[in-house]
């Protein structure tokens, strides 16, 4: 048994990085993983390595200053914080204001009002606004009191995602007649020649609304119960991250974090929030594909049972993890063991397993340079 609580690692962890800013690296610009890794550590049953880890995490990569408050923005006044949305030198205003609106109301009242407002953007950062918010929610929700540092945290993670809103071209919502696994064979994928560099997926994202497929996608998803069209999101995600070992190591793991993190959340959302979030997801879903794919490979088919049948069990998968230490292969583990507990299913645990072969481990510096890694 862990010498501390869930709830005392993970605020020490807080503690010892509430001075990093929201993103590090060099060259590129990548979200500051440190709180959502630690949170989903201490929540597989390793709180006594939480405060190890975080030291590891801090020596792997300089993090940015954050930006500092320039101008208050009012969060009863449309036309004060929606011209602020997507300004990432803003996020220190977004902070301030998350700060006062948690100073103010609960957690819940504020996580109601400003969803509908940031769903939108739900691809900032690469989904990180979303993910980020979400780890800070269920440690707020496992608190019988909420810390200062856990609001704080919340506070950061809804700022992260107000600064790098990214709107995606295109309305989608769940109006049509394919199931999850249809809708993906169904969009068709753009073929590249050579190597996929960063920068393909880079332009493919420029001209998303071009890609063929894509606005018909958007349309394409049936309407379904919230709780099983995320287990579907996950699990057959899961199955395309292991189709595809040619793709960076990263990126297609949010595929399946996305929609575990948004699990996490809905149960203190209102349900007309709920279906709108899923639609939301799968459009990021098909700007995954289509950006980061260029083939079907072995989606859909028995390729990943190679990988499941050399998985370890889920407690030497867990500690493989905690052993490997990038925050990515903390994280998708986390999440792949709670979504197969849930829905038991071998492709979650032969994706982690990849993941933990596919990504480089903490102390070697991390997987660099993917695109759009954030």
């Amino acid at each position: 048994m862990p010498s501390i609580s869930y709830s005392d690692a993970l605020n020490d962890a807080l503690e010892r990085m509430k001075d990093l800013g929201y993103e590090r690296g060099q060259g590129v610009d990548l979200a500051n993983h440190g709180p959502m890794g630690a949170e989903a550590l201490a929540l597989l049953g390793h709180e006594d390595e939480v405060s190890r880890w975080v030291e590891r995490y801090r020596r792997a990569m300089e993090h940015h200053e954050p930006p500092a408050p320039r101008f208050a923005l009012d969060p009863a006044d449309e036309s004060s914080w929606r011209p602020a949305l997507g300004a990432f030198h803003r996020a220190g205003d977004w902070e301030a204001l998350f700060t006062r609106e948690l100073a103010e109301a609960h957690w819940r009242e504020v996580l109601v009002r400003w969803w509908p407002r940031l769903l939108p953007g739900l691809f900032a950062g690469l989904t990180h606004g979303l993910i980020r918010t979400a780890h800070a929610v269920r440690g707020l929700y496992a608190a019988e009191r909420p810390t200062p540092l856990q609001l704080d945290e919340l506070a950061r993670g809804l700022a992260y995602w107000a600064a790098r809103f990214t709107e995606l071209p295109g309305r989608p919502r769940l109006g049509g007649t394919y199931d999850l696994a249809g809708a993906i064979a169904a969009l068709p994928r753009v073929p590249h020649d050579g190597p996929l560099s960063p920068e393909v997926p880079r332009q493919r994202l420029a001209r998303l609304a071009e890609l063929p497929g894509y606005g018909e996608a958007l349309e394409a998803l049936a309407p379904d119960r919230a709780d099983r069209l995320l287990s579907e999101m996950t699990l057959r995600f899961a199955d395309v991250y292991l189709a595809h070992p040619e793709v960076f190591p990263v990126p297609l793991i949010h595929g399946v974090t996305a929609p575990a993190a948004a699990r996490l959340v809905l149960p203190h959302l209102p349900p007309e929030l709920h279906e709108p979030t899923l639609a939301a997801l799968w459009q990021v879903h098909t700007t995954f594909l289509l950006a980061f794919t260029t083939d079907r490979r072995g989606e859909g088919t028995d390729a990943w049972r190679a990988e499941a049948e050399v998985a370890p069990a889920l407690p030497e998968l867990a500690a493989r993890a905690v052993e490997h230490g990038d925050e990515h292969v903390i994280k998708f583990t986390e999440a792949c063991l709670r979504e197969h507990a849930l829905r038991p299913d071998p492709r979650y645990l032969a994706a982690a397993f990849a993941a933990q072969g596919r990504v480089s481990r903490l102390d070697t510096g991390g997987a660099i340079g993917v695109a759009g890694r954030r």
